[in-house]
């Protein structure tokens, strides 16, 4: 037997074999990987970056781009369209993807959609009118017609502006720290646009105009829709800026099969995607690192997955992970990091420019900006007043631009006006006092001056109801309105109601169907202070009519009483503040209301009347307590000043809700006008847990002292001699909140359901 052994030469000599052929052999893969790429160790390569549009799913860039960084690729140019053009832009302003991820982490998508405006920004002609349709459509000429969107996509061009404030003044796209264009789509010819210059939040607002969810908006003259109906991939015209290679993120919808053709919209989607995925074919082929990410368990509006499709962008990119490194290795140089200024919490803005106004005057859109130059406000504040002026109805676009001067910034604002003056709108409601109604409105706005709006409820139902309001809004200056409503409802109340109104003998009857009917005719002027309170001051023709079937007659022998048929002429003022973030749900914000009545002159059927006044007072306070707890103290005061023969105006607490007239005040555990008094103090606690998105439970408690003289006694601040308790859910819809209530009072023993649906009118 021969024993052979190997000697330490022999065996360095095996492994520098090795070597040799693992070295020779990677080198031939390289080699290999930078001939298909037409990678030269003598160039540097210039490599460009195509994004698609895809909506939500877009949201996969980010994770592709986290790969692609890490893999030390330097991207030299940038096209994108829609979703594509909006990560792309900001990539190309100098954000980095860890950046991108943070920020559309912290995005609320339904509010971009939605063009959501703050409450708080509105002006309280303007909440009272928001808070009261369901669906308004164009009606110009009495013919029904369809909005252009349901956004202006205005939040969107809000906040894309301010994550670009730095580069703001950049004109050409090419100047940018990585030279970007974007593709958008004549409207009207359907060809495609290239946009690489002008101002960067417009251009990629344009490029995302998606058909149906965005308005149209008009860039250069032209009038443009999403880039995604002309050009969804733009790798052509990314290699004519000078790409060399070309790294395309695809986030495109394929063909669904026949069992997923079930409904309307995916038919519409299918026949859509025809053009865009029979142009992909060849354009795959001239796409050298090509990544198809897993996206079709999304759809383009799946913001709420975020996490998951940044995941799959990351998985698609990192199968390439090996030829990205290649593609670093040709580079000469890497990306520069830039440093973004963050912005300042608060903007000097010196002046304000406007263009494009014609009918709408310079005092007017200031108003709605709630700006005076110069001041220094929040971005936040400044977005408020964008949108507010927005949420006017009244324009199409509101472009904006800040342009930095030695001291402060200008604001440089574009509106274009819309053509729409009519306006068609709808809602309905039910709640236990009015009963069922169909509200149908018509708003005229522009016809008599240029800020005036005419607008005419008309309340369908159980109790037939209207209002008629013609609004001149001076915005700063002194506004002038004029309203005439008709209020109507009959209910049956417990006999002991009506001894406000005199001596009534006992007719051994539990309730006493009243008919209530009430004509009010005002006239007021009312201005803005410190941008924030409502001021104004008036004067009131008003008919009431209080009157019974049940028993009696009256002077003409019919079977009925007349607690009251009498005219009334009164001057009042009134305060207002509000920042309740919602009317019906408040988890934030202060309510303040202040108001005083004095009345001069009646045509009193009882000859008894001598002149009053009625003053009271409202106070709420919102807070949250966790992010989906919130609580509501609340303190509201009133009395009566004079005259104690007129019973009629006296305040009637009990019921629930938030449209009430004259005197009535909502309280918990008595049914409506339960309660009655020449004043009263009353004070509320409420505890408001949403459980799911809009979906609301909440618990609350009310108690009240009720006198003829409540408050020159000091019986005010005594122990309360009324209390409620309230357990409720309520739904918050686009037509309004959907709200039950059972109530409970421990003085009567007794417990009350209240129902409502839809927003109160």
């Amino acid at each position: 037997m021969v024993t052979h052994t190997h000697t330490p030469s022999h065996f360095l000599i095996s492994v520098l074999f090795f070597i040799v052929l693992f070295t020779e052999t990677l080198w031939s893969q390289t080699t290999a990987v930078q001939d298909s790429l037409n990678l030269t160790d003598q160039e540097d390569v210039k490599v460009g970056l195509v994004l698609s549009g895809g909506g939500a799913k877009g949201l996969a860039h980010i994770g592709a781009l986290k790969i692609i960084e890490d893999a030390g690729v330097r991207i030299d140019y940038i096209g994108g369209t829609s979703m594509g053009a909006i990560v792309g832009a900001l990539y190309a302003s100098g954000y980095r993807a860890k950046e991108l991820d943070s920020i559309f982490r912290s995005v609320d998508f339904d509010a971009f959609i939605q063009d959501q405006l703050p409450r708080a920004a509105k002006t309280f002609y303007e909440k009272e009118d928001s808070e009261k349709y369901a669906v308004t459509l164009p009606f110009d000429k009495f013919k029904i017609g369809l909005p252009k969107g349901l956004s202006k996509g205005q939040n969107f061009y809000n906040q894309f502006s301010q994550f670009t404030a730095h580069v703001n003044d950049v004109h050409d796209f090419d100047q940018l720290p990585i030279p970007f264009f974007c593709m958008s789509t004549n409207i009207e010819t359907g060809e495609q646009v290239i946009l690489d210059k002008g101002y960067l939040p417009e251009a990629v607002a344009a490029s995302g105009a998606l058909p149906s969810i965005f308005s149209p908006i008009e860039v250069n003259g032209i009038l443009m829709t999403d880039g995604g109906v002309s050009n969804n991939y733009p790798i052509r015209e990314i290699k004519g800026k000078g790409a060399e290679i070309v790294i395309g993120i695809d986030v495109q919808d394929s063909l669904m099969p026949r069992d997923q053709l079930n409904s309307v919209t995916n038919i519409m989607l299918q026949i859509s995607n025809f053009r865009t995925i029979n142009a992909m074919k060849d354009k795959v082929d001239e796409t050298e690192i090509y990544i198809k990410p897993s996206i079709m368990d999304f759809s383009v509006m799946s913001f709420d997955r975020a996490d998951e499709i940044m995941a799959s962008g990351e998985k698609a990119a990192f199968s390439n992970y090996e030829t990205l490194k290649d593609i670093a290795g040709s580079q000469k140089t890497t990306r520069p990091d830039i440093e973004i200024p963050k912005n300042a919490e608060t903007l000097l803005i010196n002046s304000l420019s406007i263009t494009g106004n014609e009918r709408y005057t310079r005092a007017y859109i200031r108003g709605k900006l709630k700006l005076k130059t110069p001041s220094v406000i929040s971005y936040d504040k400044l977005n408020e007043g964008i949108n507010n002026l927005s949420g006017t109805g009244n324009f199409d676009r509101v472009s904006h631009r800040l342009i930095d001067h030695e001291e402060g910034k200008e604001l440089a604002l574009n509106v274009r006006e819309t053509e729409n003056k009519m306006l068609l709108r709808f809602a309905l409601h039910y709640d236990d006092l009015y009963q069922t109604a169909a509200l149908v409105n018509v708003t005229r706005k522009s016809l008599l001056f240029n800020n005036d709006v005419l607008s005419l409820d008309v309340a369908l139902g159980d109790n037939i109801r209207y209002n008629l309001d013609y609004y001149i809004d001076k915005g700063f200056y002194w506004s002038t309105g004029l309203k005439y409503s008709y209020t109507n409802f009959t209910k049956a109340f417990d006999f002991s109601f009506i001894g406000q109104f005199g001596e009534i003998p006992n007719l051994g009857i539990n309730t006493i169907d009243i008919d209530y009917t009430d004509f009010n005719l005002q006239f007021y002027a009312e201005t803005l202070l410190n941008q924030t309170f409502s001021v104004g001051l008036g004067a009131e023709y008003k008919r009431l009519r209080i009157i019974s079937e049940t028993f009696g007659e009256d002077e003409n022998q019919i079977p009925r009483t007349v607690f009251d048929d009498s005219d009334y002429w009164s001057a009042f003022g009134y305060f207002k503040f509000d920042t309740y973030d919602n009317k019906y749900f408040p988890s934030k914000g202060i309510l303040f209301e202040g108001d005083i009545h004095t009345y001069l002159f009646s045509s009193d059927f009882t000859d008894s009347f001598d002149e009053f006044s009625i003053a009271k007072a409202q106070l709420g306070y919102a807070r949250p307590i966790t992010d989906k707890i919130s609580m509501n103290i609340a303190f509201e005061a009133g009395t009566k000043i004079g005259n104690n023969a007129i019973n009629s105006l006296d305040f009637l607490l009990g019921g629930f809700g938030a449209k009430t007239i004259n005197n009535f005040i909502p309280f918990y555990g008595y049914d409506f006008l339960g309660i009655t008094g020449r004043s009263f103090m009353k004070g509320l606690v409420a505890v408001d847990y949403e459980i799911f998105k809009k979906n609301h439970v909440n618990v609350g408690a009310n108690f009240a002292n009720v006198g003829n003289k409540l408050f020159s006694t000091g019986r005010w601040f005594e122990e309360p001699e009324f209390t409620g308790y309230a357990l409720g859910y309520g739904l918050d819809t686009f037509a309004g909140p959907i709200q039950v209530k059972y109530t409970y009072s421990p003085e009567v023993k007794e417990s009350e359901w209240f129902f409502s649906v839809g927003f109160w009118f």
